[in-house]
C-alpha cells in the first residue's frame, strides 16, 4: 500500500468524506466538517487514494510539532472500507514526520496496535445497540434506572426536542462541572448547530412539570452510530431524574433501528455505572502515546 503524509490545503474533502462514509469504522468525529471545527486545520496520512485515512491533529508549542487528541472526539485513528490490519497502522505511524516529537491520539474501537511496540493506554467506552424491541432493550436496564425512570415520571418531568441551539449552549454551560474555555463553548456550538443543519443531530431536552428546564442532550448520528456527545443536568433535574427520562426517552424513539447508541467513556465511577445501567456493554479503544521529544523537555515536562 502506498501510504503518504498530506497537508491540509492539499487534502480532497470530497475522497476524504467518502472514503469516511463508506468505512466500516467511520465515525463522525472523522468527516472534515466536524474536524475543520474541532481543529481547525489538521493534516493526515492517506493510502491507495483515500482508500485508507488516518486524521493527524497538530499543533506547535516552544517551537516543537506535537499531535494531540481535540476536545469533542473521543475516537480517531485509521478509517477504510475493510480492516486496517496492524502491519498498515504501523505504516501509518511510520509515516508520520520525524519534526513531529510528541504524539497522543485515541484510536477507534476497530484499530489495534502491538502493545510491545507501543506505548498504550486502554480506555472503555459503553455501547447499546437499538435493534430490539423497546420492552426488550428496557428490560436489562438496572432496578435502580428503572426506579429512576419512575420517579422522573412521577415528579411530571416532560421530554421535548425543541430547545434551540444558542439555549442549550448556555445551559450546558452552566452547569458543566469542569469550566471549559470560550472558544471551546463556540466549537460546541458549531458543531451542535450543523449536524441539525444537515439532520444528524438532536437536542433532547427535559422539563419540570412547572415547565424550566432542568436536563439537556445532544446526540448526533452518522454510520449507524450514535453520539451522546454532550448533556448537562441542573441541580433540579438530578433531584428529579430528569436524565434517566432524557436517556430512555431516546432509547424508545430509536428502538428496533440498526443503530448503535454510543455513551462515550468516563473515568469517573458514577458516569460509567449510569452508562452500563442502560444495558450499555463496556468496548477497549487505544489511546498511543509516542514521547520523541529531547531529553531536557521530557525532564522538564515532568
Amino acid at each position: 500500500m502506498t501510504i503518504q503524509y498530506t497537508k491540509h490545503n492539499d487534502i480532497d474533502y470530497q475522497k476524504w468524506d467518502n472514503c469516511i462514509s463508506n468505512s466500516l469504522n467511520g465515525i463522525v468525529y472523522a468527516y472534515s466538517w466536524y474536524l475543520n471545527i474541532v481543529a481547525g486545520e489538521w493534516d493526515a496520512i492517506i493510502g491507495d487514494d483515500y482508500s485508507v485515512v488516518f486524521p493527524l491533529v497538530t499543533n506547535r508549542k516552544f517551537g516543537i510539532s506535537y499531535i494531540y487528541q481535540p476536545l469533542f472526539t473521543q475516537q480517531l485513528g485509521a478509517f477504510s472500507s475493510s480492516k486496517v490490519d496492524m502491519q498498515t497502522l504501523e505504516q501509518i505511524f511510520d509515516s508520520i514526520p520525524s519534526k513531529i516529537k510528541y504524539k497522543e491520539i485515541n484510536l477507534n474501537i476497530y484499530n489495534r496496535l502491538d502493545s510491545s511496540k507501543f506505548n498504550l493506554q486502554n480506555r472503555i467506552t459503553y455501547q447499546l445497540d437499538l435493534v430490539q424491541p423497546y420492552f426488550a432493550l428496557s428490560s436489562s436496564y438496572s432496578e435502580n434506572t428503572r426506579r429512576n425512570i419512575s420517579k422522573a415520571i412521577a415528579m411530571g418531568v416532560k421530554v421535548d426536542k425543541r430547545l434551540p441551539v444558542d439555549e442549550f449552549i448556555e445551559f450546558y454551560k452552566i452547569n458543566l462541572v469542569v469550566a471549559l474555555p470560550a472558544y471551546e463553548f463556540e466549537k460546541l456550538r458549531k458543531i451542535v448547530q450543523l449536524s441539525i443543519e444537515r439532520k444528524e443531530g438532536e437536542i433532547y431536552a427535559a422539563y419540570t412539570a412547572q415547565g424550566i428546564l432542568c436536563a439537556a442532550v445532544f446526540f448526533v448520528k452518522t454510520n449507524g452510530k450514535v453520539i451522546y456527545l454532550c448533556a448537562a443536568s441542573s441541580e433540579r433535574g438530578k433531584k428529579h431524574k430528569a436524565m434517566f427520562a432524557l436517556v430512555d426517552n431516546f432509547i424508545n424513539s430509536y428502538s428496533e433501528s440498526f443503530l448503535t447508541l454510543d455513551f462515550e467513556g468516563s473515568n469517573i465511577e458514577s458516569v460509567a455505572r449510569f452508562y452500563a445501567s442502560f444495558g450499555a456493554k463496556p468496548c477497549s479503544y487505544q489511546r498511543v502515546v509516542i514521547n520523541d521529544l529531547p531529553w531536557f523537555v521530557k525532564l522538564f515536562k515532568r
